[in-house]
């Protein structure tokens, strides 16, 4: 493990009360847990008999949740619709002291849920309307959100192309964190193309990485990553960009030069839900606090190791941090 305890508790100590404003896809996690003994009579599709339900944050709350779990203080942006979906998600959020600045809109309120079995996940079932209903007004866009960016330390853009990102608002965005002088970063969904460049951080995995530079290597060729470090810079401008690479680590690269890649800190792995979120909250809170990029990736790389660790969308706390980095092979 290459952060010691010491090493990050003064970095904890530095991230609490860090102000971060998440603007993003927000939405609720719902897991149906239980059990599955017979195939039905109807159909060759086994019985779940339901044990129990449970919820949490998603999306760009999830990312919220991970903040608020290393008490930083955080803001989070996004649609949440007037229903029971809702209602639910903004309980969550508030119950975790993060305040919430709700977006327009016209849809419900975006809803994954899992159905678990015996831990093992059966099947997923999403709820969410069409991306248009998601969507803001770029004439609304300085009303909402500048207040907002000159109160916090960081921006994080999460993007899960539902459809509140547009072109047109994370240029504004972009705009409005330069004029405050506050650090800005973007997790991609390059399914749904946006156009953003002079970020201070721009966080894909692999196949993202691939997609953005428009590189498409040969079947079972090695990721070509001086490619395609030159080529992201090259096209967007960022100033760091950290690519997850799952079980191989993180890739780390400034002004389109690799730095290096860290290997993975997961030691027993059940679940990598929202593990991308803990990575991003991790990375932006260690940065804004003053860390140099690598010292942020492998604290972000630790936390992320501790929250693949558990089942389903979770999160990870400063005690859960420095013994899971105090217990290091």
């Amino acid at each position: 493990m290459a952060i010691t305890p010491a090493k990050t508790r003064a970095l904890l100590k530095k991230i609490a009360g860090r102000r971060i404003l998440v603007i993003g896809d927000v939405m609720l996690d719902h897991y149906i847990w239980g059990d599955a003994t017979r195939i039905s009579p109807e159909a060759p599709v086994p019985v779940v008999d339901i044990q129990r339900d449970t919820y949490t944050a998603g999306g760009a709350g999830n990312v919220a949740l991970n903040i608020a779990s290393l008490e930083a203080k955080c803001t989070v942006a996004g649609f949440i619709g007037r229903d029971e979906a809702g209602t639910r998600l903004a309980q969550i959020l508030q119950r975790h002291k993060i305040t919430t600045l709700p977006t327009p809109g016209t849809g419900a309120t975006i809803v994954k849920t899992r159905v678990l079995v015996q831990h093992q996940q059966l099947c997923r079932l999403d709820r969410e309307s069409n991306p248009v209903a998601y969507g803001i007004n770029p004439a609304a866009i300085d009303k909402l959100f500048s207040a907002a960016i000159k109160a916090a330390d960081a921006i994080i853009l999460s993007d899960y192309a539902k459809g509140l990102f547009s072109d047109a608002l994370v240029a504004r965005l972009t705009l409005l964190a330069r004029a405050a002088g506050k650090f800005i970063a973007l997790d991609p969904k390059p399914k749904r193309p946006l156009a953003f460049a002079g970020l201070d951080l721009i966080t894909p995995n692999k196949r993202e990485a691939l997609q953005l530079a428009g590189i498409e290597p040969a079947p079972h060729a090695p990721f070509p990553k001086r490619e395609v470090c030159a080529k992201l810079h090259q096209l967007y401008g960022t100033k760091n960009l950290v690519i997850t690479l799952g079980e191989e680590g993180m890739l780390l690269s400034s002004g389109g030069e690799i730095l290096k890649t860290i290997p993975t800190a997961a030691r027993e792995v059940f679940d990598v839900s929202g593990a991308g979120d803990t990575s991003l909250a991790g990375l932006v809170l260690a940065l804004s606090a003053g860390a140099d990029l690598e010292t942020a990736a492998h604290f972000a790389n630790a936390a992320a190791g501790v929250v693949v660790g558990k089942i389903g969308t979770a999160t990870v706390t400063p005690a859960e941090l420095i013994a899971y980095v105090g217990h290091a092979p």
